[in-house]
């Protein structure tokens, strides 16, 4: 009897011509950009260091296209968001030492966000690993150390017959859900050493699926089939599942209404009649969600800013869907099941019963909206609601935007219509400055069919000016919209509400002209007003090319109500 396990895949008479009589003058940098490519890898993000060297001469070799961006972390920041927008594992080639530790924070952000980036760098020469001090160049005692933290998984290929394997390993690590960054290190000199090892062709990985156990996903099916007043909280687990349609479907069929969280933005229809869309900051979704005798929460940890501040005690039954095991569980007791969001709906839809709905439930969303939008209006806020207005209005329905941690995007966390599933992204996984704008550059090289919108404050758009040169190198159709208020304006304002006055020479920053900053680097730039920014924007959105906005504003946020 022959199991289908027991099949090996025998060469063609062609592959094993070509793996006896390999081509001359490869190296082990070859072996990197060749399993690359064999497991379906296009586009490459980095920069070169000393050691790399012998993975970048290897990339002349190859047909893969390298987008090198000016800072690490940045580079981190590009292969973060082309993860995000492709659904596949974005190769990002980095060097030793200081190189691998500055993209650290866009790793944290990767990992808290379930991007997968393949992260590669190379290592000391494989004579100074095991912790030795040896001198070499940013050598350091034990360098994976310091991933193992942020990173998914860490993988080490000390010779070169182990690359291929290492990294089909990292890769189906990178795209087993939970999605992630993983982490490869390849000694200097394993890299630039010629190999006799034959071409890398076979690349097939096959990540596990991950489905709900179907006694747990029985006894959820019964419990929001006897709901009365059941409701759902969409988290980002929904929208990297694509399942977006397989939500709307559940929530019509139990007329259950649906938030969404600031990572889950999309999930579900902004104008639905189910739609509470995401204010989450607000004390009137989190009282409605509390009232729920039966609380759904697919893809979310009902961390800090899903659960406003800790401030959320559900009283009801709670039924957590999530594939991050750590997160299951971790701040409410519930029925937890550990699975992909879209195979986790699938089999709700098919074992949920007729269930009691509620004809009132669009009604009663109706009239919580009304209470959110009656608490904002009377902060007397038009500024801040005129501009989220504006960049909408300029932004098309199902163009990318990616925002820093700035005003504007808190704004956007609760009141922005991302237009479409998996559209609007920002760092707020992880809470570092500087993700809009390399991450934008990221998602233009993944898909060159839209316009993509960055929006930064000034101070953060300070972290990664130095990537206007990569946007005009590559001719990326990024437009990064700057708002200036002269400092970093949140922490002028957490100070002065906890301390009464803020500390002007750390929050204030006198600085450059970002217009006339811009077009030195050859990328045009317009100061715009309020009034204007609709116009402005969307100009810039239909121009080709990189472009950047700058809008002089000093914003303030709505207050809030985890404290009340």
């Amino acid at each position: 009897m022959t199991h289908d396990h027991d099949l090996v895949l025998r060469p063609t008479p062609a592959q094993t011509e070509a793996a006896l009589n390999p081509p001359p003058g490869r190296t082990g940098g070859d072996l990197v950009v060749e399993s690359l490519a064999a497991l379906g890898a296009t586009t490459v993000f980095g920069l070169p260091g000393q050691h790399a060297l012998g993975v970048f001469d290897a990339l002349r070799r190859s047909d893969l296209r390298y987008i090198g961006l000016r800072v690490e972390n940045n580079a981190g920041f590009a292969a973060d968001a082309y993860g995000r927008i492709t659904g596949e594992a974005a190769p990002l080639l980095l060097s030793t030492g200081p190189g691998a530790l500055t993209s650290l924070a866009a790793l944290q952000e990767a990992r808290a966000a379930s991007a997968p980036v393949l992260a590669i760098s190379s290592q000391v020469p494989a004579a100074g690993l095991g912790g030795g001090r040896h001198g070499y160049l940013h050598e350091l005692p034990d360098q994976a150390a310091s991933f193992r933290g942020v990173v998914k998984s860490v993988h080490t290929a000390r010779t070169q017959s182990q690359i291929p394997s290492a990294i089909a390993e990292a890769w189906t690590s990178a795209l087993t859900v939970p999605h992630g960054p993983v982490w490869v290190e390849i000694p200097q000199d394993v890299l630039l050493a010629e190999t006799a090892i034959p071409v890398v062709t076979g690349g097939d990985t096959f990540p596990e699926e991950l489905p709900p156990r179907p006694e747990l996903t029985a006894v959820a099916a019964d419990l929001l089939t006897r709901a009365e007043r059941p409701a759902i909280i969409a988290g980002g687990g929904v929208v990297r599942a694509d399942a977006a349609k397989k939500l709307r479907q559940l929530a019509e069929r139990l007329q259950a209404p649906v938030v969404t969280t600031f990572g889950g933005k999309g999930a579900f229809p902004w104008t639905h009649p189910l739609s509470l869309q995401s204010w989450l900051e607000d004390r009137h979704t989190t009282d409605f969600l509390e009232d729920a005798d039966v609380l759904l929460v697919i893809g979310s940890g009902l961390g800090e800013l899903s659960s406003n501040y800790h401030t959320f005690t559900p009283r009801g039954r709670v039924i957590q869907i999530e594939a991050d095991l750590g997160k299951l569980e971790s701040n409410h007791p519930a029925l937890g099941i550990h699975a992909d969001a879209r195979l986790a709906l699938q089999a709700l839809l098919e074992t949920v019963e007729e269930p009691r709905t509620d004809p009132t439930a669009p009604e009663r969303v109706r009239e919580v909206l009304d209470k959110v939008r009656a608490r904002v209006a009377a902060q007397e806020l038009t500024l801040e609601q005129d501009v989220l207005a504006a960049v909408r209005k300029a932004l098309p329905s199902r163009a990318p935007s990616f925002w820093d941690m700035t005003i504007l995007a808190y704004w956007a966390w609760s009141a922005f219509d991302p237009g479409a599933p998996n559209t609007m992204h920002s760092a707020q996984g992880a809470g570092g400055l500087g993700y809009a704008f390399p991450a934008a550059l990221g998602a233009a090289a993944a898909d060159p069919t839209h316009p993509v919108l960055a929006v930064s404050g000034d101070g953060g758009a300070l972290y990664s000016i130095a990537e206007l040169a990569t946007a005009r190198q590559y001719g990326l159709n990024v437009t990064w919209l700057i708002v200036d208020d002269g400092g970093y304006g949140i922490l002028r304002a957490y100070m002065t509400d906890a301390f009464g006055t803020p500390t002007a020479t750390a929050t204030d920053l006198p600085g450059p002209d970002f217009v006339a900053l811009a077009e030195s680097f050859g990328v045009p730039g317009v100061r715009t007003s309020p009034e204007t920014l609709a116009r402005d924007l969307a100009k810039a959105l239909t121009t080709p090319g990189p472009s950047v906005v700058v809008l002089p504003a000093v914003l303030r946020m709505f207050a809030p109500t985890h404290a009340d």
